[in-house]
């Protein structure tokens, strides 16, 4: 037999098992899926049932992170919660919280994958409220004012939080008790948030402070670089189109690259950015 003929079943045998593979690997990622879609929880599961209110429309992501003491846990219509999100009330499940909801998430809100909130007296969260992944809230704090006792088991301290409506959390941000956002803040990645901040302003850095607020009569302050792309009247309306709007904001955006040369040679490198870059940057 020759060495050609020989190498025949082998090269067969390579195709076989690269078949295999492949199938084997489509077979997985479908299963997956599956396993996502049916492990959901949205208003039409059994496990809606355990929560305070879960809207219509909203949807929580499967795999879950951990939640619990979903009767004090209140989730408003069309609000999507990412996978691993963590939505917890009290210190452990089986606990009586008393009459009140504990958590309280507005309506048409996005929480980013690996979110954590983390209430025991009480987090508001206004309507349309978006997060980047892994943003972390509490209204819960251990005090350290005994000198002789681990921190972590000296008694905790409550102070309410309040998120207004149309605010924006940028990746990692750490949003801590007795916090008060107004409405549409933008809060930078990373940024640590402790304190009252005003209505349409900008905040970011540890500890947070206000890098770019709006007033009234001379508007943004320091002034926006650019223009909008689009009226807000023009983003509501894509916003309700589906996968074809989203295809024409893309679409406008890179026609906007294009032609302010961002991919150019005289596009800045990040080194070379100035304090307004930085904080234009929310996540």
């Amino acid at each position: 037999m020759s060495a050609e003929s020989r190498s025949v079943p082998r090269r067969l045998g390579v195709l076989a098992k690269d078949r295999a593979r492949r199938g084997l690997h489509s077979a997985v990622h479908r299963t997956w899926e599956w396993i996502q879609r049916h492990g959901e929880i949205t208003p039409h599961t059994h496990g809606a049932r355990r929560f305070a209110y879960l809207g219509e429309g909203a949807c929580i992501g499967f795999p879950v992170g951990a939640i619990y003491g979903e009767p004090w846990i209140s989730i408003g219509d069309h609000t999507l919660v990412g996978t691993h999100v963590t939505i917890s009330a009290g210190f452990v499940p089986g606990l009586d919280l008393g009459p009140d909801v504990v958590v309280t998430i507005g309506s048409s809100c996005s929480l980013g994958r690996g979110t954590h909130i983390v209430g025991h007296q009480s987090i508001e969260i206004g309507n349309d409220v978006f997060t980047g992944p892994n943003v972390y809230i509490t209204d819960q704090n251990h005090t350290y004012g005994d000198l002789d006792v681990p921190i972590g088991r000296q008694w905790p301290e409550n102070n309410p939080v309040v998120i207004g409506d149309g605010c924006w959390i940028g990746t990692g941000a750490i949003i801590l008790p007795g916090t008060r956002l107004g409405r549409n803040v933008a809060v930078a990645g990373g940024a640590v948030v402790r304190g009252e901040f005003p209505d349409h302003s900008v905040i970011g850095g540890v500890p947070a402070k206000v890098l770019r607020s709006h007033d009234p009569e001379q508007g943004w302050q320091p002034p926006l670089r650019t223009n909008p792309l689009m009226s807000l009247d023009e983003l509501a309306a894509l916003s309700v189109d589906g996968l074809e709007g989203l295809q024409l904001l893309q679409d406008r955006l890179r026609a906007e690259n294009g032609t302010n040369g961002v991919h150019g040679a005289g596009a800045a490198r990040p080194q070379e950015a100035g304090a307004d870059d930085v904080r234009e940057e929310t996540g």
